[in-house]
């Protein structure tokens, strides 16, 4: 397989947050007893009633949640949040990882016409072309949405721009014409050292031995990609000001530490009210890698749900 194919296969998929494994500190006091469906509040490393995290919720601007892929807990976990925020005469805004730009006319179409069909949705949206996975794993999300005319965002730049900045590097690629059509050309791409290296790690764990510049080209796509979508969550902002908060739903590395997308949405909108909350796959058997994302907290909440029905996650899954 030839370097440019690696790299497209790998920037298909969402990076996962990996946390370094440290000891626990000898003067820490013992974790709570956890369970799943808790929800712990990262700068305390206790539970949060349903009750008080809904009127957190509320209180925001806009609500991150990360997700593993795969995991339908998860999926459930998001319909929970929208439907608290509805319980308390919110209108959330929702924006998916899993729909790129190309595709939101489709979605707006699919969301107030009930005569569309699934097929017609997915073809119009261009699923398969961009995303690719099982849209089942996402359709309770859209299927809400439409039942409760629910507004949804299209976050992904389409996969074309992102073959194109992996394949010839950021900088040439994000002047090119084709970009102008999206609003990327000659956009500002802030690359701060803690974001480039936690990423970069990142890459060098998951997939080793490649070359620098293949490394290189899979940061500045994830780069790519986590700007797009701050910049289509900061533009939605704008645009549905009156409404909200905006629940952006992705891939749990896209929020990690705040430094994919959230920071870059504060850079642009420092007005705005912003939560972060890690879903994880709760394991009795691995209290240490819970202690791993809140010491130092990941984001801002931690909800444990039930295991994927698929296993385990590994840490580049």
């Amino acid at each position: 397989m030839s370097r440019l194919l690696v790299i497209m296969f790998i920037i298909a998929t969402s990076l996962p947050a990996i946390v370094a494994r440290t000891p626990l500190a000898a003067e820490r006091q013992a974790p709570p007893k956890f369970q799943e469906w808790q929800i712990l509040e990262t700068i305390t490393s206790q539970q949060l009633s349903f009750e008080e995290f809904a009127l957190r919720l509320a209180a925001a601007d806009i609500v991150y949640v990360g997700e593993e892929h795969h995991n339908g807990s998860h999926i459930e976990a998001a319909i929970k949040i929208l439907e608290m925020l509805q319980q308390q005469k919110r209108l959330p805004i929702l924006g998916l990882e899993m729909f790129s730009w190309d595709g939101q006319a489709a979605l707006d179409r699919y969301l107030s016409d009930s005569t569309l069909t699934k097929e017609e949705f997915l073809r119009d949206s261009r699923w398969q072309e961009n995303w690719g996975g099982v849209y089942e794993e996402y359709e309770p999300l859209v299927e809400l949405a439409r039942r409760d005319h629910l507004p949804v965002i299209a976050l992904n730049p389409p996969r074309p721009l992102v073959r194109k900045v992996a394949k010839e590097g950021l900088r040439p690629a994000t002047i090119d014409a084709e970009m102008g059509r999206w609003g990327m050309r000659g956009e500002i791409f802030v690359q701060d050292t803690e974001y480039r290296d936690t990423i970069v790690k990142q890459l060098r764990a998951c997939h080793r031995g490649l070359l620098p510049d293949a490394y290189q080209r899979m940061y500045e796509a994830s780069l790519f990609r986590d700007e797009g979508m701050a910049k289509t969550i900061s533009d939605a902002a704008k645009r549905f000001r009156d409404a909200g908060p905006i629940v952006s739903y992705t891939g749990a590395g896209h929020i990690q530490y705040r430094l994919p997308i959230p920071n870059r949405v504060a850079r642009r909108r420092a007005d705005l009210r912003q939560i972060t909350i890690y879903l994880v796959a709760f394991d009795p058997a691995r209290l240490q890698d819970l202690d791993d994302l809140l010491h130092p907290p990941i984001a801002d909440f931690l909800w444990l749900t039930p295991p994927s029905q698929h296993g385990p996650s590994g840490r580049c899954s």
